[in-house]
């Protein structure tokens, strides 16, 4: 979760919680938020001078008395309390006279968290939404349909999806789909339903079923109306329609019987090019993970005032497990505070006072550690938190401190070698490259056997499979299936929600014991385009967020793999980026700045028709499986169907090497037809449907390679025609046909067009294709170019030939 719990108008009251004396990794504390540090606090600010009204403002007290004497002053007190460096801090409702009268008894009244000049804007905030509002409902508003498609899911059942967006952006605006039961049939006849308005980043989007709605007939046609007085009815085609070619009665699949570790992964993939030198290759990276492996811990406290925490400087698998801490009360008074260190055990002599109790503070002990030079060889200790530690600390028997690890002996604790398997019959670069990749996110168990899947398909069809040995013999083909192995091994023994990997960026305030579950790099959050540093949303400085982004970009080696493995082989054209859980399908752009949603570049218009063309065929291989329908509305750019994801692969790779590059998201949800609702199936599903969503999504991989084979095989030049869609005195509206995903450049005043001319482009997000108006009649000269690079005509746009397109478009003057 983002976001911080140190912001101006947020908080919480600290808890002191009783903890067991020593704490083993196995029973790990919650204890009290730490005070924030002044770094932590938003400043105060000075209440406006010219207010006639009240404000909200902050008042420190030093302890519950002085919010007692508050209380009893009649003081307008918010519910809200906060403890701070020096004391409590309460919210009070106060006029400037209030303000200062309880400055003049004493009281440390700060600055305000809102007054009237807040008031002021909301107040001018609503009147502006009331009067958009009301110039709205004067209106009618225009809808513009984006998608109304139907499919058939698993199990034999038809859905029915429906997207559309209206001029107006309200809240208030109400859109209703009706739809048929096929041709000829009654409008309505199928059903009815409210669409759901879709916002991001505070920005309205598009209307859309929240999920796909079951129906019992095809539709023909949908007629969507809004409660502004719009309507459209338009076609319903069907979604996915490639039907497949069923593989050769020799084909096998199926090669995936577990969840697997990546040690298990990468000992499969290593046999596999052992098994298949002819065809395939181990490739190792060039940069080791930090490994499987943690400092050695133990915890001693009862409270966070007196809880201190001890780390090894050795990995507990090189001798941090070998290190013990031992707390000691001397029998005798006025004892003074002693470290003495036998080996790798070390003993804390705690000081007492006169009546021999135990007076040695955490912090106190935390700098005794810290001080002696040979247990300061062994360990580093810290109080909780970045607490004070003014508690007393208690005595503690000899504690042998554990890296808490669970993984098996078969699991290294060592630097992690990556590997990754290439297979193809010509592997010297001059064949197009499609780079496969798993488990980028460590919990997400079912991708790397979907990795796995894909390459044993490969090796062990190739002999006898006609159409698995073309993309083989004209692919270089790279499959990673274990971005993560570090945090996934971790996850698999240790913590099975681990997302990020194991390397811990935390400074003592954040590494003790109970923090171990929340260190590591959101590996796809830690690459260098649209990334957190650069603005962009979706990622956290926080190291114990989900999606921490790393101290640097690129600063942790597995996403430096995946930038050496890019750059290593340019042939690399085509990618895919395998995650789970929701059945998505995206590309790039994949991140915006939350002010204004300022999104990455979308890329062009004949790369985007490229992508949702691919897409077809690609989801049409993972319906070939056992019937999943990934929906059209979980299908498009990362932004417009998802979030925000600041710093990702995709982007990396698309907008520095130019790599086409997917995102699935596997596990679509299942539909339950005793509820009517779609269900989720998490990252770690049952194994007997981890190895359904395995096997689908590796038909699916299949199917990007037959993707990029086509696209290297592909000399036919694009067919374009210049298309009026409108007239009207005075204007005519036109707009280009292409017969594949291309793009058009075209000029209006009779110069001939090269590259640098105006660009066709879509008409807005998941919109059609551009729509041009002149006011005169006009000349225009265009060509296209598809994503291969075959340019209509053969015309050459930086020589001087004249073979472009060119066509006279009318425009009737106006009377």
């Amino acid at each position: 979760m983002r976001g911080s719990h140190s912001g101006r108008r947020a908080g919480r009251v600290a808890a002191v919680l009783v903890l067991p004396i020593v704490l083993a990794l196995s029973a790990l504390p919650v204890l009290a938020e730490p005070t924030p540090t002044p770094s932590e606090v938003a400043p105060d600010r000075p209440s406006g001078s010219t207010q006639d009204g009240v404000a909200l403002l902050r008042v420190v007290v030093p302890d519950q008395a002085g919010m007692d004497r508050l209380n009893s002053l009649g003081v307008d007190l918010a519910e809200y309390r906060k403890p701070v460096a020096d004391g409590i801090e309460l919210h009070a409702v106060l006029s400037p006279r209030e303000a200062q009268e309880l400055r003049d008894q004493g009281f440390d009244v700060r600055g305000a968290i809102s007054d009237q000049a807040d008031l002021a804007e909301n107040k001018a905030d609503r009147q502006a939404a009331l009067s958009a509002e009301a110039e709205a409902a004067d209106e009618v508003d225009t809808l513009t349909p984006l998608r109304a498609e139907w499919f058939d899911g698993s199990g034999g059942r038809r859905f029915l999806s429906v997207e559309v967006k209206s001029s107006a952006t309200d809240a208030q605006t109400v859109l209703t789909a009706t739809w048929d039961s096929g041709p000829g049939t009654a409008p309505g006849s199928g059903g009815t339903a409210t669409m759901s308005r879709f916002t991001d980043a505070g920005q309205y989007m598009y209307h859309r079923f929240n999920s796909p709605l079951s129906v019992a007939a095809t539709p023909a046609k949908v007629t969507v109306t809004s409660s502004r007085g719009g309507s459209v009815t338009v076609p319903v085609t069907k979604w996915l329609g490639d039907r497949r070619k069923d593989p050769g009665r020799h084909y096998v699949a199926d090669f995936v019987d577990h969840y697997m570790d990546p040690t298990e992964v990468t000992d499969r993939i290593t046999a596999l090019a052992a098994e298949f030198p002819k065809i395939a290759q181990v490739v190792d990276l060039p940069y080791k993970t930090n490994g499987y492996r943690r400092a050695a811990q133990a915890q001693f406290g009862t409270a966070a005032a007196s809880t201190l925490y001890v780390t090894s400087k050795e990995y507990g698998s090189q001798g941090g497990n070998d290190v013990s801490v031992a707390l000691v009360k001397p029998d005798a008074a006025a004892s003074p505070l002693t470290v003495q260190v036998t080996g790798s055990d070390v003993v804390v002599g705690l000081a007492t006072d006169g009546s021999a109790a135990i007076s040695s503070t955490a912090r106190e002990v935390v700098d005794a550690l810290g001080a002696d030079a040979a247990a300061s060889a062994l360990l580093t200790a810290a109080t909780y938190r970045g607490d004070a530690g003014t508690g007393l600390v208690a005595a503690a028997p000899a504690t042998r401190l554990t890296d808490g690890l669970k993984a098996p002996a078969t699991v290294s604790r060592a630097p992690f070698q990556m590997k990754v398997l290439r297979i193809g019959k010509k592997r010297d670069g001059s064949k197009t490259g499609v780079f496969l990749y798993c488990q980028e996110h460590a919990r997400e168990w079912v991708t790397p056997l979907v990795c796995v899947e894909t390459a044993e398909r490969l090796l062990r069809n190739y002999a006898h499979d006609g159409q698995t040995r073309k993309l083989v013999d004209d692919l270089d083909i790279f499959i990673m299936p274990t971005v993560n192995p570090d945090g996934g091994h971790y996850s698999m023994y240790d913590y099975n929600m681990q997302r990020k990997n194991m390397t811990n960026h935390c400074a003592a305030t954040a590494a003790d014991p109970g923090s171990r579950n929340s260190w590591g790099v959101d590996l796809n959050r830690n690459f260098s385009v649209g990334s957190r540093l650069d603005g962009y949303d979706g990622a956290s400085a926080s190291c114990t967020s989900g999606t921490f982004s790393g101290p640097a970009e690129l600063s942790e080696p597995e996403a430096r793999n995946e930038v050496w493995l890019t750059e290593k082989y340019p042939n690399i054209r085509f990618a895919m980026n395998t995650h789970s859980y929701g059945g998505y399908f995206m590309w790039p752009p994949g991140a915006y700045k939350a002010a204004g949603r300022e999104l990455l570049p979308r890329v062009d218009f004949g790369t985007e028709n490229f992508f949702w063309d691919a897409s077809g065929h690609i989801l049409s291989a993972v319906q070939s499986w056992r019937g999943t329908a990934i929906w059209p509305g979980r299908t498009g750019p990362v932004p417009d169907v998802l979030y925000s994801a600041a710093g990702n692969s995709a982007d990396e790779h698309w907008y520095n090497r130019g790599i086409m590059g997917w995102d699935f998201e596997v596990g679509a949800d299942l539909y339950d037809p005793a509820t009517k609702q779609f269900q989720p199936v998490g990252f770690q599903p049952p194994f007997a449907e981890g190895h359904e969503e395995a096997m689908e999504f590796a038909a699916g991989q299949i199917g990007i390679l037959e993707t990029a084979r086509a696209f290297a095989g592909d000399k036919k030049d694009p067919d374009s025609k210049l298309k009026v869609t409108g007239r009207a005195e005075g204007s005519t509206t036109f707009t280009f046909a292409i017969d594949e995903p291309a793009n058009v450049y075209y000029t209006l005043d009779g110069s001939r067009p090269t590259l640098s001319s105006a660009k066709l482009t879509s008409s807005g997000m998941r919109e059609g294709t551009q729509q041009i108006t002149l006011d005169r009649t006009t000349e225009v000269h265009w060509f296209a170019v598809d994503i291969a690079g075959n340019v209509e005509r053969n015309y050459r746009p930086d020589g001087n030939g004249g073979n472009y397109r060119k066509e006279r478009v009318e425009v009737r003057k106006a009377r």
